[in-house]
């Protein structure tokens, strides 16, 4: 089962097109992605305190229908998988009242040690508060 953030379209959330901006999703992407993690017991300074953090390496991104002002959001997010140092965490954004798709997204996380700039193994104690859920 996903973790579920809900967001609302502002009017500064709003490009020259009438709808969501391509950042406002990519920033909704990440919003979810710290606030699962905040909800499972660690957030961002949690992971500072330990001179760890998560980064991103790469994000795919597909837009299918237009978020509009006023409307609100389902931001669902898992982790998809887990190896050493990396994970691949899947984001959809729905919006509820029609139930439609708005978005997709697939973001490669790399855990890594502040003080060397490098991956690090991730810690069990990390790695257990994240339930894998591959598919929908």
């Amino acid at each position: 089962m996903p973790y579920i953030h809900e967001v609302e379209v502002l009017p500064a959330d709003i490009d020259r097109l009438d709808h969501a901006s391509n950042q406002v999703y990519l920033r909704w992407v990440l919003e979810a992605a710290l606030a699962h993690s905040t909800a499972l017991g660690l957030d961002e300074d949690a992971y500072f305190r330990r001179g760890q953090a998560w980064v991103v390496r790469r994000h795919e991104l597909t837009y299918l229908k237009p978020a509009l002002a006023g409307d609100r959001l389902r931001v669902e997010t898992r982790v998809a998988s887990m190896a050493a140092a990396t994970s691949v965490r899947r984001t959809r954004i729905v919006r509820p009242n029609d139930g439609a798709i708005l978005f997709e997204a697939a973001t490669d996380w790399v855990y890594v040690e502040l003080s060397r700039g490098r991956p690090a193994r991730i810690p069990e104690d990390v790695r257990s508060r994240f339930p894998i859920e591959p598919s929908d």
